[in-house]
C-alpha cells in the first residue's frame, strides 16, 4: 500500500471515528434529557406552534431511517417516507417511542461503521441533490444536533427543579478541569488593573 493510500485510510478512519463520536454524544445528551421527563410530558408542546419531545424524536428517527438506509446506493429521501406524519404525535407508550428513536440511530451507526475510505470520494443524493459523502454526513450531524438541542431545551423547561445537568454544571468548570487536567490547569480570569 502506498503512503498516500495509508494517509487516506488514516484520514477516513479519523473522520469516521470523529463523526461517530459526535453522533453518539448527541444521542447520549438527548437520552439523558428525555430520561428526566415523565411519560406524559413527552407529549407537551411548549406552544401551539412548536413540537413536543415525542414528535421531535419521531422526526429525527424517521429522517435517520430514510437517510441512512442504503446510504450509498439510494436517494436519502426514500419514496416510502411520510415526513409529514413524523410531525403527528402518534406514539402513546414511551417504550414504542424509544424503540423507534433507537432504530433510527442504530441504522445511522451501522451505516457509518460500514463506510470504507474509498466511500468518502463518492456522491450520494438527498431529494435528488448531489452531496459528497462527507457533506451528507455533516448535513445529518447538523440536523440531529439542531433537534437534540430542541429536545434538551424542552426537557429542561418541563423538568423544572428536578433537572439534573447533563454536561458540566454552571459554575463547575474549574473543578471539572482540575479533576481532568490537574490543579493549575484552569485559571480564573483576573481583573485588569485600571
Amino acid at each position: 500500500m502506498t503512503t498516500a493510500r495509508v494517509e487516506l485510510n488514516d484520514v477516513a478512519k479519523a473522520l469516521a471515528d470523529g463523526t461517530l463520536t459526535a453522533f453518539k454524544s448527541n444521542k447520549g445528551w438527548a437520552d439523558k434529557a428525555v430520561a428526566q421527563v415523565s411519560d406524559d410530558k413527552l407529549h407537551v408542546a411548549l406552544d401551539p406552534n412548536t413540537n413536543c419531545i415525542a414528535v421531535i424524536m419521531k422526526h429525527v428517527a424517521g429522517n435517520l431511517l430514510s437517510r441512512w438506509t442504503d446510504f450509498l446506493t439510494t436517494d436519502g429521501e426514500k419514496p416510502g417516507r411520510n415526513r409529514d406524519d413524523e410531525f403527528v404525535d402518534t406514539f402513546t407508550a414511551r417504550e414504542e417511542l424509544i424503540a423507534y428513536w433507537d432504530s433510527g440511530w442504530q441504522r445511522l451507526f451501522d451505516s457509518l461503521a460500514g463506510l470504507m475510505a474509498d466511500d468518502l470520494g463518492r456522491t450520494v443524493t438527498i431529494r435528488g441533490e448531489p452531496h459528497s459523502v462527507p457533506l451528507a454526513i455533516q448535513r445529518s450531524l447538523a440536523h440531529c444536533g439542531y433537534h437534540v438541542g430542541q429536545i434538551i431545551l424542552i426537557a429542561r423547561i418541563l423538568a423544572g427543579d428536578h433537572w439534573t445537568t447533563i454536561t458540566i454544571p454552571r459554575g463547575a468548570s474549574a473543578g471539572y478541569n482540575q479533576r481532568v487536567w490537574g490543579k493549575d490547569h484552569y485559571q480564573t480570569p483576573t481583573q485588569e488593573k485600571k
